[in-house]
Parts: C-alpha cells; sequence; structure tokens
C-alpha cells in the first residue's frame, strides 16, 4: 500500500512540474531576426526589449540567421517561437511553392502582422563604373546569406535582367562580409533586401562613395507579373549619405510570426505589444513603421494565429477568410 501510495504522490508530483514548466517555458523563447547591420536584427532587439520592460515575465532572446529561409525552417524545427521573414518567402514554404518547390513544406507557425516594405537594393562603389543591372556582367556579386530572402531576390532579380547561369560571378556572403569585400574592392556589388535606410549600409556610404542601382521598368514589370509579392518601391534622394537621387526598385513586404507550440495568450500580448509601441518601434528602426491593425493584416497568405486574431477582432478588424484558422 505505501508503495503505491509513494508511486501516486510521484506521478502527481512529476504531472505538476510539467505543466509548471511549460508555463514558465511558454515565456522563454528565441526570436529569429537575421544578420546583425539588417532591419530585421534591429527591429528584434528593439521589439524584444520593450515586450520585456511590459512583462518581465517574458524573457525574448534574438538570435542572428542567415534570414528569412533560415527563419522559417527554425520556426518549423521548433528552435525558435518567434521570426520575421519576407512574405513572398513565407508563401512558398508554407505552401511548398517556389523556391520550396522541390523541397518539403516548412509548417508549424502563423502569423502575427504584416510589418514594413523591404526594398531590393543594389549597391556599388561610386567609382565601379556600374551604372545599371546590364553592367554587372562578368562581374562578382554577393547576393546575401545562404537561406536569406535577399538570395532569393537577387537571384530573381539577375534571372529577369537576363542572366543566366555563368554571366555574373554570384557568391554568398553575410552583409557584414560584402561591405567589407565591397569596400576593399574585392567584390563589385552587393544585393540587400531590407527596410531602408539599412543601418550597414550608411555605415559603408560614410567610408565611401556608393551607388544604387536601379531596377529597370522591363525587368521590374517581368518580376511582378512573375510573382506576386513584389512591389514598386522609391528609395528616396538622401537615403544615405551622398545619395542625391532617388531610385526606383521594388520591395516585398516582412511578417512577424508565430510559433503554432505558443499559447493564445502569449500570441495575443505579442501583439498587442507589437501595436501599442508603434511609434516606440519607429523611433529605433530606420524604416516606415506606421503599424495600422487593418493594413497589417492585408498582403498575407498564411493563416493568422489564433492570438492575433483575438486581438484583431477586439478592434473590430476583419481578418481575411483564407487566412483565419
Amino acid at each position: 500500500m505505501k508503495k503505491r501510495l509513494l508511486s501516486a504522490i510521484l506521478i502527481l508530483t512529476c504531472a505538476v512540474t510539467l505543466l509548471t514548466g511549460c508555463g514558465l517555458n511558454e515565456k522563454k523563447m528565441r526570436l529569429g531576426a537575421a544578420g546583425i547591420g539588417g532591419t530585421y536584427y534591429t527591429f528584434c532587439n528593439s521589439f524584444a526589449e520593450l515586450a520585456m520592460k511590459d512583462d518581465p515575465d517574458y524573457e525574448i532572446e534574438v538570435r542572428s540567421t542567415a534570414g528569412s529561409s533560415a527563419n522559417l525552417r527554425l520556426l518549423s524545427e521548433n528552435y525558435v517561437k518567434l521570426a520575421i521573414a519576407q512574405s513572398d518567402l513565407t508563401n512558398d514554404a508554407y505552401y511548398g511553392t517556389g523556391t520550396f518547390k522541390h523541397t518539403k513544406k516548412y509548417q508549424g507557425y502563423s502569423a502575427i502582422a504584416g510589418l514594413y516594405q523591404e526594398a531590393c537594393q543594389i549597391i556599388v562603389k561610386a567609382d565601379s563604373g556600374i551604372e545599371s543591372l546590364e553592367d554587372l556582367q562578368g562581374k562578382t556579386v554577393s547576393i546575401g546569406d545562404s537561406e536569406s530572402g535577399t538570395e532569393k531576390n537577387a537571384k530573381q532579380i539577375l534571372a529577369a535582367s537576363g542572366f543566366s547561369s555563368g554571366l555574373v560571378k554570384q557568391i554568398n556572403l553575410s552583409y557584414t562580409e560584402a561591405v567589407t569585400d565591397l569596400k576593399n574592392g574585392e567584390i563589385d556589388a552587393m544585393f540587400c533586401t531590407a527596410g531602408t535606410q539599412t543601418t550597414i549600409l550608411e555605415e559603408l556610404a560614410k567610408q565611401c562613395e556608393i551607388r544604387l542601382i536601379p531596377i529597370d521598368e522591363n525587368t521590374a514589370g517581368k518580376l511582378k507579373a512573375e510573382y506576386g509579392f513584389y512591389e514598386d518601391f522609391t528609395i528616396p534622394a538622401n537615403t544615405y549619405t551622398g545619395q542625391e537621387e532617388s531610385i526606383q526598385t521594388l520591395s516585398v513586404k516582412s511578417v512577424l510570426l508565430a510559433s503554432n507550440k505558443l499559447s493564445d495568450e502569449t500570441v495575443k500580448f505579442i501583439t498587442e505589444t507589437l501595436f501599442q509601441h508603434a511609434d516606440d518601434l519607429q523611433y529605433s528602426v530606420p524604416v516606415d513603421f506606421t503599424l495600422d491593425p487593418k493594413e497589417a493584416v492585408n498582403g498575407i497568405t498564411i493563416p493568422f494565429h489564433p492570438g492575433a486574431i483575438s486581438y484583431y477582432k477586439e478592434l473590430g478588424v476583419k481578418i481575411p477568410e483564407h487566412t483565419e484558422k
């Protein structure tokens, strides 16, 4: 009888410990950003700090990653519980299309909100003689980290410009590596898909004269026709030091995502924090961060997390039917 009672007590103790542990672990999570110097990394650090200030019980660790594709994989593998990624890659990973057509689907996550537009930026040194996409033929170009949104956009832009394999030497470098190599003349150009003004590009512009290469109308038309996520975007003059003219390019939307393993309560808190601190985030990141709940649900093609839906419904914001779980 004593052995049975002891066993029952042990089982009950273990169950309580597990339940308590789950509650504690719920508030301790990793947030997948991207490379240091990019807008994702700046945004994620600012957001994590604000969330933990609002509720000290939360512990949000920002992790530097290769970028969007890596974040989506890490979310699906439950290594991170929150992440930011491009809307185009999010759609491809979730439904197994586009870039992810020949790989497995990466799911297990949902949308919280659409954030801001990320510009496809192509940077060269001002004295390089490179003034258009056509001038990249025969050049060495960084297309961003492997598994990054920059890599995907760079490959699509180069292909739409008529560059088959071998006409441009494409190498994978992080933003910090690319900036260093561009400044030292070891590469001729670099791609960077990020919110403007991108911190690391502004630092480069202060150290040497740079030029932003526009995406011509023909190339932009092809990309918008073939892919549903590109939008026309203008990088205003004086966004970067020494940049005297506005530049026409394309952009994609960034999305904040949450693991499906997070509770509705936690994700509702995350969503509420995002909108309540929109002004604070605007002060801390160099992008147009005018967050509107009605706009935040547009252009998202995957389901929203029930916790986010609960927040939107309290505001009277209608979630598109195809994205409601």
